[in-house]
Protein backbone atom coordinates (compact mmCIF):
# COMPACT_ATOMS: atom_id res chain seq x y z
CA UNK A 1 0.00 0.00 0.00
CA UNK A 2 1.54 3.58 -0.87
CA UNK A 3 1.33 6.48 1.36
CA UNK A 4 -1.38 8.30 -0.84
CA UNK A 5 -3.42 4.87 -0.49
CA UNK A 6 -3.26 4.84 3.37
CA UNK A 7 -3.98 8.32 4.01
CA UNK A 8 -7.11 8.83 2.22
CA UNK A 9 -8.81 7.71 5.24
CA UNK A 10 -7.01 10.15 7.46
CA UNK A 11 -6.88 13.78 8.42
CA UNK A 12 -3.99 14.59 10.02
CA UNK A 13 -4.32 17.40 12.62
CA UNK A 14 -0.64 19.25 13.12
CA UNK A 15 -2.23 20.06 17.21
CA UNK A 16 -3.23 16.79 18.24
CA UNK A 17 -2.79 16.02 21.76
CA UNK A 18 -3.46 12.67 23.62
CA UNK A 19 -2.09 9.16 23.63
CA UNK A 20 -0.51 7.53 20.68
CA UNK A 21 -0.32 3.57 19.93
CA UNK A 22 2.03 1.94 17.75
CA UNK A 23 -0.08 1.88 15.06
CA UNK A 24 -0.18 5.22 14.79
CA UNK A 25 3.38 5.13 12.77
CA UNK A 26 4.02 4.97 9.81
CA UNK A 27 7.06 3.71 7.81
CA UNK A 28 7.21 3.90 4.16
CA UNK A 29 10.44 2.89 1.88
CA UNK A 30 11.06 4.22 -1.05
CA UNK A 31 11.15 0.54 -3.59
CA UNK A 32 13.04 2.23 -6.90
CA UNK A 33 15.29 4.64 -5.10
CA UNK A 34 17.99 4.02 -8.17
CA UNK A 35 14.64 4.88 -10.48
CA UNK A 36 15.11 7.50 -13.52
CA UNK A 37 12.59 9.92 -12.07
CA UNK A 38 12.44 10.76 -7.85
CA UNK A 39 9.93 8.91 -5.93
CA UNK A 40 7.37 11.46 -4.28
CA UNK A 41 6.38 11.06 -0.37
CA UNK A 42 2.80 9.42 -2.02
CA UNK A 43 4.71 6.60 -4.21
CA UNK A 44 6.40 5.47 -0.76
CA UNK A 45 5.33 1.51 -0.08
CA UNK A 46 4.04 1.86 3.75
CA UNK A 47 5.82 -1.25 5.90
CA UNK A 48 2.84 -3.14 7.38
CA UNK A 49 1.48 -5.43 5.80
CA UNK A 50 2.24 -8.80 7.63
CA UNK A 51 4.15 -7.03 9.86
CA UNK A 52 3.29 -7.63 13.76
CA UNK A 53 6.15 -5.63 15.32
CA UNK A 54 8.10 -2.48 14.01
CA UNK A 55 10.33 -1.04 16.68
CA UNK A 56 12.14 2.38 15.72
CA UNK A 57 15.29 2.81 18.09
CA UNK A 58 17.72 5.97 18.77
CA UNK A 59 20.41 4.31 19.64
CA UNK A 60 22.41 7.14 21.15
CA UNK A 61 26.37 6.98 20.96
CA UNK A 62 28.15 8.21 23.76
CA UNK A 63 31.40 9.00 25.39
CA UNK A 64 32.20 8.12 29.22
CA UNK A 65 35.17 9.84 30.49
CA UNK A 66 36.91 10.68 34.18
CA UNK A 67 37.71 14.32 34.85
CA UNK A 68 39.38 15.26 37.90
CA UNK A 69 37.70 16.64 40.69
CA UNK A 70 34.36 16.20 38.38
CA UNK A 71 33.89 12.32 38.34
CA UNK A 72 32.49 10.18 35.46
CA UNK A 73 31.21 12.47 32.37
CA UNK A 74 29.03 11.07 29.54
CA UNK A 75 28.93 13.09 25.95
CA UNK A 76 26.59 12.35 23.55
CA UNK A 77 28.70 11.91 20.19
CA UNK A 78 25.82 10.82 18.14
CA UNK A 79 22.74 9.10 16.97
CA UNK A 80 22.23 5.63 14.88
CA UNK A 81 18.57 5.38 13.91
CA UNK A 82 17.51 1.96 13.30
CA UNK A 83 13.90 0.09 12.99
CA UNK A 84 13.67 -3.65 13.19
CA UNK A 85 10.83 -4.83 11.39
CA UNK A 86 8.95 -8.46 12.55
CA UNK A 87 6.38 -10.15 11.53
CA UNK A 88 4.82 -12.77 8.78
CA UNK A 89 5.90 -13.20 5.11
CA UNK A 90 3.58 -11.94 2.77
CA UNK A 91 4.56 -12.40 -0.63
CA UNK A 92 3.17 -10.11 -3.64
CA UNK A 93 3.31 -6.72 -0.67
CA UNK A 94 5.52 -4.51 -2.41
CA UNK A 95 7.36 -3.55 0.72
CA UNK A 96 7.99 -7.07 1.58
CA UNK A 97 9.10 -8.43 -1.76
CA UNK A 98 11.46 -5.57 -2.39
CA UNK A 99 13.31 -5.78 1.15
CA UNK A 100 13.51 -9.34 0.60
CA UNK A 101 14.77 -9.73 -3.18
CA UNK A 102 17.84 -11.68 -4.09
CA UNK A 103 19.65 -8.04 -4.51
CA UNK A 104 18.46 -6.95 -0.73
CA UNK A 105 19.77 -9.93 0.97
CA UNK A 106 22.72 -10.49 -0.37
CA UNK A 107 23.66 -7.06 -1.34
CA UNK A 108 25.80 -5.08 0.32
CA UNK A 109 27.26 -0.92 0.25
CA UNK A 110 24.81 1.16 -1.50
CA UNK A 111 23.24 -1.24 -3.40
CA UNK A 112 21.07 -1.97 -0.62
CA UNK A 113 20.08 2.00 0.55
CA UNK A 114 16.70 3.39 0.30
CA UNK A 115 15.04 6.06 1.45
CA UNK A 116 12.31 6.04 3.97
CA UNK A 117 9.60 8.45 5.47
CA UNK A 118 8.57 7.82 9.17
CA UNK A 119 5.77 9.85 10.78
CA UNK A 120 2.81 10.22 13.42
CA UNK A 121 -0.25 9.60 11.40
CA UNK A 122 -2.24 11.96 13.69
CA UNK A 123 -0.07 14.57 13.45
CA UNK A 124 1.86 14.31 10.30
CA UNK A 125 5.42 15.04 12.29
CA UNK A 126 8.24 12.68 11.53
CA UNK A 127 11.84 12.34 10.03
CA UNK A 128 12.96 11.58 5.94
CA UNK A 129 15.95 9.83 5.42
CA UNK A 130 17.83 7.01 3.94
CA UNK A 131 18.94 3.50 5.67
CA UNK A 132 20.53 0.37 4.87
CA UNK A 133 18.24 -2.74 4.68
CA UNK A 134 19.59 -5.50 6.63
CA UNK A 135 18.08 -8.72 6.12
CA UNK A 136 18.08 -11.34 9.52
CA UNK A 137 15.46 -13.66 8.53
CA UNK A 138 13.99 -14.27 5.13
CA UNK A 139 11.48 -16.78 6.64
CA UNK A 140 11.43 -18.90 10.12
CA UNK A 141 9.35 -20.74 11.81
CA UNK A 142 7.84 -24.40 12.86
CA UNK A 143 5.80 -26.36 10.93
CA UNK A 144 2.43 -25.21 10.13
CA UNK A 145 3.38 -22.19 11.40
CA UNK A 146 3.84 -18.72 9.41
CA UNK A 147 6.67 -18.04 7.90
CA UNK A 148 8.27 -15.38 10.35
CA UNK A 149 10.88 -12.21 8.85
CA UNK A 150 13.22 -10.13 10.50
CA UNK A 151 14.58 -7.36 8.95
CA UNK A 152 16.80 -4.04 10.07
CA UNK A 153 16.79 -0.62 8.70
CA UNK A 154 19.76 1.29 10.25
CA UNK A 155 20.57 5.23 9.10
CA UNK A 156 23.19 5.78 7.06
CA UNK A 157 24.75 9.04 5.84
CA UNK A 158 23.68 12.42 7.30
CA UNK A 159 21.14 12.52 10.15
CA UNK A 160 17.69 12.49 8.49
CA UNK A 161 15.45 15.45 7.92
CA UNK A 162 12.54 16.72 10.04
CA UNK A 163 9.49 15.88 8.14
CA UNK A 164 5.63 17.05 8.04
CA UNK A 165 3.43 14.94 6.25
CA UNK A 166 1.13 16.80 4.50
CA UNK A 167 -2.03 16.30 1.72
CA UNK A 168 0.42 18.21 -0.50
CA UNK A 169 3.17 15.63 -0.34
CA UNK A 170 1.01 13.05 -2.23
CA UNK A 171 0.85 13.13 -6.40
CA UNK A 172 -3.17 12.42 -6.76
CA UNK A 173 -3.72 15.25 -4.39
CA UNK A 174 -1.25 17.76 -5.94
CA UNK A 175 -2.78 17.42 -9.38
CA UNK A 176 -6.06 17.73 -8.02
CA UNK A 177 -5.31 21.02 -6.80
CA UNK A 178 -3.43 21.76 -10.10
CA UNK A 179 -6.52 21.27 -11.80
CA UNK A 180 -8.44 23.00 -9.71
CA UNK A 181 -6.25 26.13 -10.23
CA UNK A 182 -6.35 25.68 -13.78
CA UNK A 183 -9.81 25.72 -13.66
CA UNK A 184 -10.31 28.59 -11.73
CA UNK A 185 -8.01 30.19 -13.94
CA UNK A 186 -9.99 29.82 -17.41
CA UNK A 187 -13.22 30.87 -15.29
CA UNK A 188 -11.15 33.88 -14.11
CA UNK A 189 -10.35 34.69 -18.08
CA UNK A 190 -13.51 33.89 -19.30
CA UNK A 191 -15.05 36.56 -16.84
CA UNK A 192 -12.67 39.42 -17.82
CA UNK A 193 -13.58 38.32 -21.38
Amino acid sequence: MKVSELMKGYTVNPDYEGWVTNDDYVFAIDVDPEGSTVTTDGDYEVVEMGIAGLDSQMNPVTQDKQYIRSGQNTMKTGTQRSFAVTGDRYVGDPAQDYCLSHKMKYGTGNSVVTNYLYFNILNGKGEKGKASIIVNSDGSGNAGESSAVDIEFKKIGSNPTEYMYSVGNTPEEVNVQTQKDTLMEDETQTETE
